[in-house]
């Protein structure tokens, strides 16, 4: 076994539309991610079967929890959004943020970029 040491400003920000992009590290069974959305961004309505922690450490997220939407929560700096597995799950930037994600497992469709949900525009 080998540790491994990364530093976000040395791995790429890969562009998914004009008002969000992400950095990603990956291992064999957890995901880390750095999420920058421009306020206005909209995550549309999905759900996965990662389980899913998402910490806020700049700006504001509004979530639409639920097949129906209908509870609303928003999350802003210093607060963490844990969703369970296949939650349906929308977002929202109120302001421009930065948000870490954590997956396990990792997100296959954000590895081979099958994610085309979060790709529209």
């Amino acid at each position: 076994m080998k540790a491994t040491h990364y530093r976000w400003d040395d791995l790429p920000k890969e562009p998914l539309k004009e008002d969000l992009s992400r950095r990603l590290i990956s291992t064999e069974r957890m995901m880390l991610a750095q999420v920058f959305l421009d306020e206005g961004c909209i995550v549309p309505l999905h759900s996965h079967e990662n389980e899913q922690l998402t910490y806020i450490l700049e700006g504001k997220l509004r979530f639409w929890l639920g097949e129906d939407e209908s509870e609303v929560v928003d999350v802003a700096a210093g607060e963490v959004l844990h969703l369970p597995s296949w939650l349906p799950h929308k977002a929202e930037a109120l302001a421009d943020t930065l948000d870490v994600d954590i997956f396990c497992p990792p997100r296959q469709d954000w590895l081979d970029g099958s994610d085309a949900y979060l790709r529209a525009r």
